[in-house]
Order: C-alpha cells, then structure tokens, then sequence
C-alpha cells in the first residue's frame, strides 16, 4: 500500500515537471488595445500627432535643403552684371536661379539707383518675408513636443481614476480585468505621448539649426551685395 503510495507521488511530481511554464507575452497592437476605450482614444490622437510631425519634418527638411542650394559663383556673377551695368541680366541670373538668397539680391538690384539705406532696408523686409516661408509651420512641431507628453500625462489621469472607481465600486470584490485596463491606460499613453514628444523636440531643434544656417547665408551674401554697391568706381 505504501509503495502504491509512492508510486502515486513520483507520478505525480513527474507530470508537474514536465509542464513547462508559458511565457506570456504582449505585442503593441495588445498594449495599445488593452488600454480599453479611452486609451485608444487617447493614443489615436497621439498617433495622428506623430504622423503630423513626421508630415511636417520631411516637407521642411527638403525645402529647407532646396533653399540652401546655390552656386558658389553666383554672386560673382552678380557683381560683374552690376559693375558692367548689366542689370536686366542680373535680375535674370537672380530669376534662374530661384532661392531666398537670389530673392534677396534681386530685391536690391531693383533698388539699385536709391540711396543705400533704402536697398538695405528692402533686403531686410525681403528676408523677413523668406524667414517667415522658411519657418512656415515649424512652430506645430514645437506645439506638439509640448502638448503630447501632456495629452499622454491625461491619459494617465484618466486610466488612474478608472482603476481608482473601480476600487471604490468593487465591493470587496476588484475585478482584476478591469484595473488592469485603467492601469494600461495609465501606463500606455505615458509612454506614447513621451515617444511622440521627444520625437517631435528633437526634429524641431534639427530644422530650427537648418533654418539659422541658411539665414545665415541671406545675410552673407546680402552683405556682400551691399559691400560691392559702397565700392568706389
């Protein structure tokens, strides 16, 4: 009887043994759906956001490329068609080559004549008007790397105060299914919104350095322009 016994047990212990523990695992799609109703809401608006800023960066970015792209000879060009009197054809050089910095130089060239203050102060106007193009809804990026860590933040709000209800409502009872939604909601859109923030700050700051260089050479070449115009001849 006792060796049945036994028997029994080592059986036992060795179909315990043999099953092995399951790894759970959870994929995005799971994380984000887990969250329950308000967190999908939240993270679709972050989603949207994110597709906004990539929208914005990459559209920026190659206008940005484009408009620093100018010849190293053009504003030699420029101040041979000036010294030689040729200003129809510099104008023409200046429509060819079509960027903030040719902009600028025809916007002098037509002033060309005037007192030299006065073609300073249009190539000043001329080059707010192309900063302000360049710049053209840069300033969304910045507002979403503010405004996503927050929305993320109200999505943790929001998934603390169902886990927190259902506490109250749970009667000694927690449905564990249930908190667990508002804690995914907690935790997911923190994360997201986080992602979506950093994302956006750090493709801001990247065209905001874009942007400086290419002002930098309105303003050298500007310069430059003016410097030829106060030359003696």
């Amino acid at each position: 009887m006792m060796n049945l016994f036994l028997q029994d047990a080592q059986e036992g212990a060795e179909l315990l043994t043999d099953v092995e523990p399951v790894e759970k695992t959870l994929s995005i799609i799971e994380l984000i759906t887990s969250g329950g109703t308000a967190g999908m809401i939240i993270m679709t608006i972050l989603f949207v956001l994110l597709i906004v800023a990539t929208y914005i960066y990459f559209e920026r970015l190659f206008a940005i490329k484009a408009a620093s792209k100018i010849d190293a000879n053009f504003m030699n060009q420029i101040k041979d068609h000036v010294s030689n009197g040729k200003i129809d054809s510099a104008q023409v050089l200046c429509a060819q080559v079509n960027s903030p910095v040719s902009r600028l130089i025809s916007k002098g060239i037509s002033r060309i004549g005037k007192p030299l203050e006065d073609i300073n102060t249009a190539i000043e106007n001329a080059g707010r008007l192309e900063i302000y193009g360049l710049e053209k809804n840069v300033s969304v990026l910045a507002t979403i790397s503010g405004a996503a860590p927050m929305i993320g933040f109200l999505g943790t709000v929001i998934g603390m105060i169902l886990s927190i209800f259902e506490i109250a409502n749970s009667g000694g009872q927690i449905d564990i299914k249930l908190l667990a939604d508002g804690l995914y909601t907690a935790m997911t859109t923190t994360v997201g919104g986080l992602i979506v923030g950093i994302i956006a700050y750090i493709t801001y700051n990247h065209l905001v350095v874009k942007t400086d260089k290419v002002v930098y050479q309105m303003e050298a070449n500007s310069l430059e322009f003016l410097d030829h115009l106060n030359e003696p001849i």
